[in-house]
């Protein structure tokens, strides 16, 4: 499906953004977990939320979505049952990674996989840790790629130390550790993003903190409320927006503001940007507030180190931001994004070089010299919803109309993107 935007003269008004995607996920599959009703409001009815949904419901757990209520009915590790058939994660690695953490304590095979996208991915990060925990595990025909199939069982705790910081990984290894006798011991991760310590913590896992080490122990979750905040990744290709359109005022209400998200905030400002946070407020273990944002004058900027995985999501639209910013911007260390939905890397570089960008592909990021003026062009999503909008808020910086081919997948973290870009773009 083809998505036409022109370019905007300002971007003004007040906006509540979807739920947090990665904060639904878990709400899901902890409340599957925990012993009794846990209730998650509001929950993100996305593409990948949906899927980690129906796959809970081939598990044999109980759940109703009335809304944006969702009502699951946990009856601890021993409530999954053996599923019929394969279990099918759609797009979302999310769903696919933490069920292999949670399966792998299961005494039952079972298969996982997913979409053409999600079947190229490489899976050898989950899989290592968790056969050293115990469990078989198998890819696609002597590879680590999906289908993975899983035959889970008595697992142990391990030490393991983290390639890289990544939330997923991390997570797979919790929620096995969680099934596992003895401590389970994490070296590394830490400045991933940590919403399922904050959420394991809420449910009252045996977890502990000791520098950048995370140990868990086998433990029962218990059941209640979670409210979900409205999710910063979302929030933030409006928030680019109005910082690239000059004569611009937006006010983003009740968004996430999780330190452990909240580094696209930190190099907007770095950039010049004008950020005011209000209404803070920490429930059920997770920050929240409201964002101001005005159009900026920006300058380029370096993203490096441990600033690159606090806003991994962002890291393509900071791309259409350096295009308007004086000098250059220059990422590095963001190899993980060569293996998401798309080769994000190659992707934006690609897609905004037809729209005029001065942008140049790295081995691990890019550098784009700004600022220069867009055109319009016709350019392709590549199936993945980080992408399609990013390239949209380049087409509101842009002159005449742009179209976005496969603009469906944005429906994976942000359904009705467009109609509330349309209804804040003047």
């Amino acid at each position: 499906m083809d998505m036409i935007f022109s370019g905007a003269s300002s971007i003004r008004g007040e906006v509540e953004v979807p739920p947090d995607k990665s904060i639904s996920h878990r709400a899901a599959i902890l409340g599957a977990l925990a012993e009794g009703k846990t209730t998650a409001r509001p929950f993100l009815r996305s593409g990948d939320c949906l899927s980690t949904l129906s796959c809970l419901k081939d598990l044999g757990i109980n759940w109703q979505l009335e809304g944006d209520v969702l009502s699951i009915e946990g009856r601890g590790p021993e409530g999954f049952e053996a599923p019929a058939n394969a279990l099918d994660a759609g797009n979302s690695a999310t769903t696919l990674r933490f069920l292999a953490g949670v399966l792998a304590g299961r005494p039952f095979e079972s298969v996982i996989t997913g979409d053409e996208s999600l079947r190229k991915r490489p899976m050898g990060r989950i899989i290592e840790p968790l056969r050293q925990m115990g469990a078989e595990i198998a890819g696609n025909e002597g590879t680590t790629k999906p289908p993975l199939t899983i035959k889970g069982g008595p697992l142990h705790g391990i030490t393991y130390k983290m390639e890289v910081d990544s939330a997923q990984v991390k997570s797979a290894i919790m929620l096995a550790g969680l099934q596992a006798e003895g401590e389970t011991t994490i070296r590394g991760g830490r400045s991933s993003r940590d919403h399922t310590e904050r959420m394991l913590l809420l449910m009252g896992a045996d977890l502990t903190f000791e520098d950048d080490v995370i140990k868990i122990r086998k433990s029962a979750l218990s059941a209640g409320e979670i409210s979900i905040p409205g999710d910063l990744s979302s929030a933030s290709f409006l928030l680019a927006a109005a910082v690239l359109v000059p004569g611009s005022r937006l006010l983003l209400k009740n968004v996430g503001l999780n330190p452990a998200r909240a580094g696209f905030l930190s190099v907007l400002n770095s950039m010049g940007a004008l950020i005011v946070e209000s209404n803070y407020q920490e429930t059920d273990n997770e920050p929240r507030g409201d964002l101001e944002v005005a159009g900026a004058w920006l300058s380029g900027i370096e993203l490096e180190g441990w600033r690159v995985p606090a806003m991994i999501d962002e890291v393509p639209l900071l791309a259409v931001i350096g295009c308007a910013a004086r000098g250059t911007t220059t990422v590095c260390g963001a190899g993980e994004l060569r293996v998401k939905e798309s080769d994000r890397i190659a992707a934006i570089c690609g897609e905004l070089q037809k729209m005029g960008a001065r942008i140049e592909e790295l081995p691990d990021g890019f550098s784009v010299a700004g600022p220069v003026k867009l055109h319009a062009a016709r350019v392709d999503s590549r199936g993945d919803h980080r992408i399609a909008m990013a390239l949209a808020v380049a087409a509101l910086c842009a002159q005449g109309e742009t179209t976005i081919s496969g603009w469906e997948c944005v429906d994976i973290s942000f359904p009705g993107f467009d109609q509330v870009l349309r209804n804040i773009a003047n």
